[in-house]
């Protein structure tokens, strides 16, 4: 039986209201399924959030100061956790970035932009910038920064495994000028070659494919169910549902199957660096 983690309460502040969480639930000789019992919300999420990696929902911050019966207390600092939260990022990505790091496993597709996880300062800058313009520019440096320190994770010893699948557009389309292009992309092949990670490119020419609507990011955990991510424009999901979790997986296997061979997609994405600074590949 695995050795259950204890959340490190001095941490962070949502460290300290998961660990107080935990304490109350415990105190009350409550499971995590019975204390999320008449409310909606899984008991993954619950989980989660005693860990300090997510943030309690309001409904669900109710329904536990209701069975508890502590006051008000967790919906009281469900504001300060989220504010806690944010730190540099979209306010509904937040808890994303917050898992992410505990996770065994991250499986992204990116059908419109490489992953957070792969780009490089300068791309992220870009990214910014076109997809919020209004923003000012400490408060584009403080999401570039924030994204920088998310890539912090490929130098943890506990890393986590990954596995990407990019379109093919992303690697000829010049987003940057050309020699910050070659940058990008011989960081996207750095960081999968020095992870042992897999990339796998989806031809152009691929008409028809399974996931044909939307990126999705997949991640599994050593001591928690599997959690899938979407994101659409100034907005993003969490979903921990069981069945649609499943269903997000299904497909992003299938996608596996008619994406190239890990090897050659690589080979790909070294080549179109090249083609890049060398001048073969213009808007």
């Amino acid at each position: 039986m695995p050795v259950r983690k204890e959340p490190d309460a001095s941490a962070d502040v949502p460290s300290f209201y998961g660990a107080e969480l935990r304490f109350k639930r415990e105190e009350a000789g409550l499971t995590l399924k019975e204390l999320v019992e008449g409310n909606y919300r899984g008991i993954s999420l619950l989980s989660q959030v005693e860990r300090g990696e997510r943030r309690m929902p309001l409904d669900l911050a109710r329904h536990v100061d209701k069975v508890l019966e502590t006051d008000g207390f967790f919906e009281r600092r469900c504001e300060d956790v989220q504010k806690a939260k944010q730190s540099g990022h979209a306010e509904y990505f937040a808890d994303a970035a917050a898992i992410e790091r505990h996770a065994a496993s991250i499986e992204d597709w990116g059908p419109m932009l490489l992953p957070g996880l792969l780009q490089t300062e300068a791309f992220a800058r870009k990214v910014v910038t076109i997809g919020s313009p209004w923003l000012r520019p400490e408060a584009v440096e403080k999401q570039v920064k924030a994204r920088m320190d998310r890539a912090k994770v490929w130098r943890a010893e506990d890393r986590p495994e990954i596995w990407t699948i990019v379109h093919e557009s992303l690697i000829r389309r010049p987003l940057l000028p050309s020699e910050e292009m070659a940058v990008q992309l011989e960081h996207v092949a750095h960081v999968i070659r020095s992870t042992r990670g897999v990339l796998q490119i989806l031809l152009e020419t691929l008409a028809a494919h399974p996931f044909m609507m939307g990126m999705v990011k997949v991640m599994t955990f050593p001591d928690a169910p599997p959690v899938v991510y979407t994101e659409g424009l100034h907005t993003g999901q969490l979903i921990d549902c069981p069945s649609l979790v499943t269903d997000y997986r299904r497909s992003y296997d299938l996608l596996r199957a008619v994406a190239l061979p890990p090897e050659t997609s690589l080979d790909m994405v070294e080549q179109a660096a090249d083609d890049h600074r060398n001048g073969k590949l213009r808007a």
